[in-house]
């Protein structure tokens, strides 16, 4: 039994933001200060990615566990109009699977951090784990490719010999 009216209920629900979350906030502050530079909620790209860093040609979507329909310890259903929120959870599901296809169709690498990932307990290994995601993607977008031996050859500077 839901302990709040309709408009009770109505105007807690609506006040809930959808950018500068709490976890959002946990995710951008360690990038910042790890040297990960990176834009908040692009507007020109699907879905509004929450962090985009061009360089990595990466986008961090921050879910709450409860909105994206997670399947962890913090996710349950609400036990009132089941039917309403049953569908609504699929129907973001689906969604973000669709806004990450065409992310990655236009060339971007999607990282999803759940806000069950950011508990204090789990919270160091996810932002180090999400680091070197970021390194690994960021070598593989921006290695030089190898020259041939020959080529070496012609660049380097005559030496003189001593007799």
């Amino acid at each position: 039994m839901d302990k709040m009216t309709p408009e009770q209920r109505h105007h807690c629900m609506s006040s809930i933001g959808s950018r500068n979350t709490r976890p959002e906030m946990i995710v951008r502050r360690w990038l910042w200060r790890h040297g990960f530079r990176y834009r908040v909620s692009v507007k020109s790209l699907p879905g509004t990615p929450d962090i985009v860093l061009r360089r990595q040609s990466t986008v961090i979507m921050v879910n709450g566990c409860f909105w994206h329909g997670h399947d962890c310890g913090k996710f349950r259903i609400p036990s009132t109009n089941t039917d309403f929120w049953r569908n609504k959870f699929e129907r973001n599901q689906a969604r973000d699977r669709r806004v990450y296809k065409q992310l990655h169709d236009l060339g971007y690498y999607v990282l999803v951090v759940w806000e069950c990932q950011l508990a204090p307990a789990r919270r160091q290994a996810t932002l180090q784990a999400l680091s070197a995601r970021l390194a690994e993607i960021y070598l593989d977008t921006h290695q030089a490719k190898p020259r041939p031996y020959g080529d070496y050859e012609e660049s380097l500077p005559a030496i003189a010999a001593e007799t």
